[in-house]
């Protein structure tokens, strides 16, 4: 299977070394450029790719907005966003995921790991660093303001499911929460999909932004909460 992968950052020469890097590896396909994220969002819609890497900060149209046109397009459904930050001075990364971003990687992240993190999107899970994670969260879920969702959404959440949710959003992926409830991937796998069901999460991503935005998972600790 190829990934196909459109390069979205105002920077010529950040979309050239990426580009370069992917096209020296089996299995994966440059099919468009972008300098804005208008032009991201045009390329997404031409050519229907697997993963948009999408830098935040470009002119005009950034790629906070253009996530959102992209993830809002039902004709776009297949389309990931992989989001590219530089996070200490990137506030933008935390509504980027709410946006419906399947995660975000940091620019100065190692070749290897970009070419893991395309196919760790492109197989559905979310890209989300634990430690990276939880001072997001923390940062930014526990204003108020920034608190969105109807918290009767995770009412039907089991208590196991519960457990299995605060694992997700620690950043574990599915062969890690198997390993670490001594379950098989399969039984993982289908608690994270009632989980996202019930909750009305897109992906893993939006999962983990809602299970932080309802309070089911404490910000500062990454851990759900004894129910009460």
């Amino acid at each position: 299977m190829t990934i196909r992968v459109v390069l979205a950052d105002d920077q010529v020469l950040v979309r050239a070394g990426f580009r370069v890097l992917l096209e020296t590896e089996d299995g994966f396909e440059v099919c468009a450029e972008a300098g804005d994220g208008e032009q991201a969002v045009a390329a997404a819609v031409e050519h229907r790719p697997d993963i948009v890497v999408m830098d935040i900060r470009m002119p005009g149209v950034d790629g906070l907005e253009a996530t959102r046109r992209i993830t809002a397009n039902p004709e776009l459904a297949g389309v990931k966003v992989l989001v590219l930050t530089t996070f200490d001075v990137d506030e933008y990364v935390y509504e980027a995921l709410r946006a419906g971003a399947s995660g975000f990687l940091l620019k100065d992240t190692d070749p290897v790991e970009l070419l893991r993190a395309l196919k760790v999107v492109a197989a559905g899970e979310a890209l989300l660093a634990p430690t990276v994670t939880r001072r997001l969260i923390a940062e930014f879920v526990d204003r108020p303001e920034n608190r969105r969702i109807d918290v009767s959404a995770v009412r039907e959440i089991t208590d196991r499911e519960r457990e299995v949710l605060g694992l997700v959003a620690g950043g574990m992926s599915n062969d890690e929460i198997a390993a670490h409830l001594v379950i098989s991937t399969a039984t993982a796998r289908t608690h994270v999909s009632r989980i996202m069901t019930k909750i009305g999460a897109r992906d893993r991503a939006q999962l983990v932004v809602l299970a932080y935005e309802s309070g089911l998972v404490s910000p500062r600790r990454g851990e759900v909460p004894p129910k009460c």
